[in-house]
């Protein structure tokens, strides 16, 4: 295996396609281990390191939801992108909640999946080499994803709700823009999306309720905006 170029597990319980999604990232330089169910997907997570996991949710043995949740418990910070034929609001956000960072509806195109993965490893490398940031009374360390208000217990993130608050961070005081968030953090700025991204701000607004001088507010047909 060329460990020059990242390694994705990919799961995937029907073999043609499977098949195709393998060779096709092998094209784009990948290193693709593929298993046909969620047992021997754990199995080469434990063996091969990957950068990256593409998980169905729906085989047989370990669905992708209970692999996802037995890797988190090891790894908070790989990324885990669910190929799902699951269309749900539920659905999808129990994916996130989990520790997904991102999810593709079947059928999708080759090209969608590979500029989703590579936006997910982008964002990996940037979350690498961010400072820690602060944000009224609270530390936000981006790198392991936790918050901690005025030195004291540490309250910890999910990947996509770092990435949400750290773009916050960055515009603070000014409008996040709805649209560009979705297509950069979700690939989408569709229905499913837009709820799911509504979620994790009313999940951020909790975790951020110590320091009443921190809002994140909702600016009407724009977006999101932290006041601090």
């Amino acid at each position: 295996m060329d460990r020059s170029k990242n390694t994705i597990l990919l799961a995937e319980d029907e073999p043609a396609l499977g098949q195709i999604i393998k060779e096709s990232l092998e094209t784009r330089n990948f290193n693709v281990l593929l298993c046909e169910n969620g047992e021997k997907a754990y199995q080469a997570y434990k063996q091969s390191s990957p950068e990256l996991l593409v998980l169905d949710v729906m085989m047989p043995k370990k669905d992708g939801f209970t692999l996802a949740k037995e890797i988190r418990l090891e790894d908070d910070a790989i990324p885990i992108l669910f190929l799902t034929a699951k269309s749900q609001t539920e659905d999808v956000v129990e994916g996130f909640n989990i520790g997904g960072n991102d999810y593709l509806k079947k059928p999708f195109s080759i090209e969608e999946l590979i500029a989703r993965i590579n936006n997910l490893l982008n964002r990996t490398q940037l979350q690498k080499t961010a400072d820690i940031l602060e944000i009224g009374a609270y530390t936000f360390n981006f790198p392991k994803q936790h918050i901690t208000f005025k030195n004291s217990e540490k309250v910890q993130l999910t990947h996509r709700e770092a990435h949400l608050l750290y773009h916050l961070i960055k515009h603070k005081n000014q409008v996040l823009d709805r649209s560009l968030i979705l297509n950069k953090l979700w690939g989408t700025d569709d229905f499913f999306s837009a709820r799911s991204m509504d979620v994790f701000i009313t999940k951020l607004r909790k975790k951020l309720k110590q320091d009443e001088s921190i809002q994140i507010v909702n600016v009407r047909g724009f977006g999101y905006k932290l006041i601090c």
